[in-house]
């Protein structure tokens, strides 16, 4: 409990008031009867304000947030008595809020609701302590903070915002959405779909022409991409994953590109699996149905990335021996130069069964330094330097190519157009 600036403002009144009983013959008595009564007035409001009940604080919430996406938090506060607090929602402290402290006029046995707007940061369990309230005494001379309400806990997950959206469209409408630009090849694909009229734009192979015969017009054979093949999402969780972009690290962009390229390839009606390795690590087999979003939600949303390096090759045997069908292996990670003997030899072992797909992280940082003007010799040795990384960099990504890898120089902003549009050319070509 605090004194309020009222009360301050009394007694420093009153202490004022001292100077007109030294030099205006103000009696002492009357000096001191005045503080008396303002001591009385004090102790007497500050037993009223530790007698009032606390109001009763209730949180709203989803239990599960998209990672750096805004939503409403509401507030219900309801109190017993006439009062005014000021309130604040103790959040996980470094998220951005929006709409905080407020100050509310509570009526008696009346509830009173508010929103203020909320922006995580950070994946994973993150835990609301409850509400702050700085509850006013009856005659407003004393300030006593309270903490309302329950601590809740919530779970903050990739950004799984885009996938509600891709829900209301075709999958080669979502691919568009995301960026992925594929030239369709219209009827073509592995697995029969149906017969129907020639289009003009068929290729003569289409062409059934024993039904045509029997029809006596044209008939051609319509192709689909073949379902029911093996996606397995291969995640670093290394030193590598922890640069900035942003407000988020890279592996919070790979998290929220795996997320993506795994809900369009269950709609396309293959299976789709996990493996985190690195630092920590999880495996989630790969399943069919719409359903295995979610079960990648839970797997993936408390993954962080540690300062450890990466054994590309032990990650690349455990795949091997936990995957045995065939499968299109995405490896998303951010290749150097010093990295690539070991990377070489687990993407060689991987090849003996699987198709693999190297997705390397490029820090925007660098190409940006790489623009700058150079006007001083620091600046130059700077310069020099990134070149030589950059070299080495390409030189790395164009040993991978040569070993028929498939390879993507991507920024995390281009991740998740990069990865579909690899995948469905993969789909496409019917190279699995």
């Amino acid at each position: 409990m605090r004194p309020a600036p009222l009360l301050i403002a009394l007694l420093a009144l009153w202490g004022l008031s001292g100077l007109a009983v030294l030099f205006a013959g103000v009696p002492l008595l009357a000096w001191q009867s005045t503080g008396a009564g303002i001591a009385l007035l004090a102790i007497g409001d500050a037993l009223l304000l530790r007698r009032r009940e606390t109001p009763q604080v209730s949180r709203e919430i989803p239990e599960a947030l998209p990672l750096g996406i805004e939503r409403d938090v509401t507030l219900r506060v309801e109190s017993m008595s006439r009062q005014r607090v000021d309130l604040f929602d103790l959040h996980p402290g470094a998220w951005p809020a929006q709409g905080l402290p407020q100050r509310l006029k509570l009526a008696p046995a009346t509830a009173s609701t508010f929103s203020y707007r909320l922006r995580p940061t950070a994946r994973g369990d993150a835990t609301f302590a409850g509400v702050q309230l700085r509850m006013a005494s009856p005659l407003r001379l004393w300030r006593q903070s309270r903490i309302a309400g329950e601590p809740q806990r919530v779970r903050v997950y990739p950004n799984f915002a885009p996938l509600t959206k891709f829900a209301l469209f075709s999958a080669e409408q979502a691919s568009r959405l995301v960026g992925a630009h594929l030239k369709r090849r219209r009827g073509e694909g592995t697995d029969f779909n149906q017969m129907r009229e020639y289009r003009v734009g068929d290729s003569l192979r289409q062409i059934d022409w024993k039904a045509t015969s029997r029809s006596r017009k044209l008939i051609s054979r319509e192709y689909q991409d073949e379902k029911n093949q093996q996606l397995v999402m291969m995640v670093d969780t290394g030193r590598r994953m922890m640069a900035q972009e942003g407000e988020l690290a890279h592996f919070d962009h790979v998290l929220n590109a795996t997320l993506v390229v795994s809900y369009l390839a269950l709609r396309q009606g293959d299976a789709v699996g996990l493996f985190a390795s690195g630092g920590e690590s999880r495996w989630v087999a790969p399943k069919r149905g719409m359903a295995s979003i979610d079960t990648l939600l839970r797997a993936s949303y408390s993954l962080q990335p540690q300062p450890v390096a990466t054994d590309y090759l032990a990650a690349a045997t455990e795949l091997s021996v936990r995957q045995r069908k065939r499968s299109l292996v995405m490896l998303v990670t951010n290749v150097r130069d010093e990295d690539i003997e070991d990377l070489l030899a687990a993407v060689r072992l991987l090849q003996k069964r699987h198709l693999v797909c190297v997705a390397s992280l490029r820090e925007r940082a660098l190409d940006e330094a790489m623009t700058e003007e150079v006007g001083d010799l620091p600046g130059a040795i700077r310069a020099g330097a990134l070149a030589r990384y950059l070299e080495q960099r390409t030189a790395a990504h164009d040993k991978l190519r040569s070993h028929r890898v498939m390879v993507l120089d991507v920024a995390s902003e281009e991740l998740p157009a990069a990865l579909v549009e690899r995948y469905l050319a993969v789909k496409r070509d019917g190279l699995l």
